[in-house]
This record gives C-alpha cells, sequence and structure tokens, in this order.
C-alpha cells in the first residue's frame, strides 16, 4: 500500500536528518494534522494548510530544531505556541519531553488540548498567560525555551529568557535574518543573561526555504524586573 502524501514527506525528511520515524511517530503527525485541519475550519489557527505544506512548513521546519539540541528527557515551554509550533512537533518525535505549551489566546488552548489527547499526551501542561506575565513557579525552571515567532530576537529574548534556568537554552527559530537580529539583540542578551551559542541554518526539504535555529544559552540570572510590561517591551525594546 503506498504511503500518503504527508507521511511520505515526513519519512523522507526526517530521514535525511537522520531520524527515524517509526509507525507510531507518523500516525501521531497524521492526527495532528487532521486535527488542525478540522478546528481551522472554524477558528483561524494556520494559514499553512494541505497534507504537502503542513508536512514541510510545519513539522519539518520545527523538527530542524533537534539539529539545534536534542532536548530529551528535557523540560521545554514554548512560548506563544499558537497551534503547537515547534513544542508539540518536538514531543512527537521525543515522547519522552517535558512539554509545556503557553499561551495567552483560550481557543488555542482547547484546539491543543483536545490534540493532546487524542495523540495520548496526557503529561503536556497548557498554560493561559501571556508570556510576559510569567505565572507563579515557572520562572527559571526550564531546561528549554523555544519560540517560533514574528517577533524580532531582542524581543523574544526577554519574554523567553526568563522562564529558563541557568545553564539551558532558549531556542529562537528564525528565517534568514538571523544574523543581524542577533547583533542587534547584543543589549538585550547581556542584560537578561544570555549568550549566542551558535546558529543552526538548515534547508526545509523540498522548498527553496532556508531558516534557522539560534541557541542562546542561559549564562547568568534574569533580574527580576524583566519580562516588563507589552507595551514598555514595544515602545522600548532593549
Amino acid at each position: 500500500m503506498q504511503e500518503q502524501t504527508l507521511e511520505r514527506i515526513l519519512r523522507q525528511g526526517l530521514e535525511a536528518r537522520g531520524l527515524a520515524p517509526d509507525e507510531l511517530t507518523l500516525r501521531r503527525f497524521r492526527i495532528y494534522y487532521e486535527n488542525l485541519e478540522s478546528f481551522n475550519r472554524v477558528m483561524n489557527l494556520t494559514a499553512i494548510t494541505g497534507e504537502e505544506d503542513a508536512a514541510r512548513l510545519h513539522f519539518l521546519d520545527c523538527a530542524a530544531l533537534l539539529d539545534a539540541a536534542e532536548p530529551g528527557e528535557a523540560s521545554l515551554i514554548d512560548v506563544g505556541t499558537g497551534a503547537g509550533f515547534p513544542g508539540l512537533v518536538l514531543k512527537i518525535l521525543r515522547p519522552e519531553l517535558k512539554l509545556t505549551l503557553l499561551d495567552s489566546l483560550d481557543k488555542r488552548l482547547a484546539f491543543l488540548r483536545d490534540t493532546c489527547e487524542k495523540l495520548g499526551f496526557e503529561d503536556v501542561k497548557l498554560v493561559h498567560a501571556r508570556a510576559e506575565e510569567i505565572p507563579e513557579g515557572l520562572r527559571e525552571s526550564f531546561d528549554f525555551a523555544s519560540a517560533r515567532a514574528v517577533a524580532r530576537l531582542n524581543v523574544l529574548c526577554e519574554l523567553c529568557l526568563p522562564y529558563v534556568k541557568e545553564g539551558g537554552a532558549f531556542l529562537a527559530m528564525k528565517g534568514p535574518d538571523a544574523e543581524s537580529e542577533a547583533k542587534e539583540a547584543y543589549v538585550a542578551l547581556k542584560t537578561l543573561g544570555g549568550s549566542v551559542e551558535r546558529r543552526v541554518d538548515y534547508d526545509i526539504p523540498g522548498t527553496e526555504l532556508r531558516h534557522c535555529a539560534v541557541v542562546i544559552r542561559k549564562t547568568g540570572p534574569t533580574p527580576k524586573k524583566y519580562p516588563r510590561r507589552w507595551a514598555q517591551i514595544k515602545k522600548n525594546p532593549l
């Protein structure tokens, strides 16, 4: 029996990254995709639809984060997770990952709650909050934080680094402008206790797109006054 488009693209793309997806992994991606398509008909979760685009532009793009860090059994908070990218993709690929998904919109969390239930992930924690309003007990408590957002890196650092414990890392998914954003974020990094450790450039199989994952190591504590309120961050970014 011939593989469906989603499974075929994922198998080829993951194998090209040295990953060997088993049938459970591919089945979970199928469940994720179908639930995303279903919910997307009644709420705005993503502009990317269809098996080929979802496989390449969502799943394989997020999977490339494993080239930047192998989280394994580590704890990771996905800040502003939206429809679960990249956090839930990493959980499917590394089920032992201790995952927390944070988002400010309850309707997105309703989708994630339903999806996690269908995937059999009872251990994923869902947090309804704005990124800058760190819930009690979450400050500097994670091995990794991740973000796949359009905000500039200096802004993302203020929102995400406060969640990461010393020695951990913030994994920022960026486009081809990552180098200039990293230079722009110099003051933010110095202020927040972070340092760019490396960047991992990667191609998305089957496309001409080239993206980048920036690994920012947490080298010291983040001062308690950060993150500031969103209005301040937006008006006067570090």
